[in-house]
Formats: structure tokens, C-alpha cells, sequence
């Protein structure tokens, strides 16, 4: 590689893939808290248990504890 090019693939990691990755993170927080509010409101319907059992999926593969969000 010639000495005056910039390495692309670690701008890239560094710069753009963690933020998108945490972007992803706190949309899943805000829609298991907004799926948590409609649960309190309209009770248990089997769409909102399927809706929150994909969003658990997504933030146990994140790592977030839900019982701290």
C-alpha cells in the first residue's frame, strides 16, 4: 500500500460499524420500553407477545439485561 493512501477498512470499522451497531442497541431499548407501555395499556394480545419476543431475541444477542432497561 502507497504511504499516502488511508487504510479504508479500519476507518471503516472504527468509525462507522460501531456506531450503527449502537444505534441498533438503543432502537431495540426504546421499542421493548414502548412494547412494555402498550402491554400495561391493551393487556397481553399474541401480536404484542410475538413483538416482544423478537425484541428480547435482539437484545440478548446485544447482551442488555432486561430486567436493568
Amino acid at each position: 500500500m502507497p504511504a499516502n493512501k488511508k487504510p479504508r477498512r479500519l476507518n471503516y470499522a472504527v468509525n462507522k460499524k460501531r456506531s450503527v451497531a449502537w444505534g441498533k442497541v438503543g432502537k431495540a431499548i426504546a421499542h421493548y420500553k414502548k412494547l412494555e407501555k402498550r402491554v400495561k395499556f391493551e393487556w397481553e394480545t399474541k401480536w404484542l407477545k410475538n413483538a416482544l419476543a423478537v425484541v428480547t431475541v435482539k437484545l440478548n444477542k446485544y447482551k442488555i439485561n432486561i430486567n436493568k432497561i
